[in-house]
């Protein structure tokens, strides 16, 4: 049986690649990062950290603020809008599904914080990481 936090972890990782499916962005959960960027994106889900619980008694359940990091990658000569439309794209996954299917309380994202990193004999990479704050409770840290 998979953890709470695994499939929470998981159902992200499915919502943002669904999310993307219709574009040639490629979706990866906690690889390296490529020597090259896939012409359409990358993304990267990160596991984050889950930080420290909360918890209630009688019964004891823990509740989570997990902070998950979903890196995104763009080169290409219209890597603004690019970066853009897959940030949004990601944002409107999870507005609509801000439980995940019922495995979280709540989802909330940050806006990312956009850097170009320039590359020697290529084209820019403007890349950025979205936080997504994962509200869950289990009743065990690690089941």
């Amino acid at each position: 049986m998979t953890s709470k936090r695994e499939a929470v972890l998981s159902a992200l990782h499915t919502l943002v690649r669904t999310a993307l499916a219709s574009s040639t962005v490629t979706v990866e959960r906690g690889d390296a990062l490529p020597e090259a960027i896939p012409a359409g994106g990358l993304v990267i889900i990160r596991d984050g950290k889950p930080g420290e619980p909360e918890y209630t008694l009688s019964p004891l359940i823990y509740h989570y603020q997990h902070a998950a990091e979903i890196e995104v990658f763009v080169q290409s000569a219209d890597r603004d809008a690019r970066f853009d439309d897959l940030c949004r794209s990601i944002g409107s996954a999870v507005a609509a599904d801000r439980t995940l299917g019922g495995l979280c309380d709540w989802v909330e994202t940050s806006a990312p914080e956009p850097a170009d990193l320039p590359v020697a004999g290529g084209a820019t990479i403007k890349a950025g990481v979205v936080t997504a704050i994962l509200h869950y409770s289990t009743s065990d840290p690690l089941n």
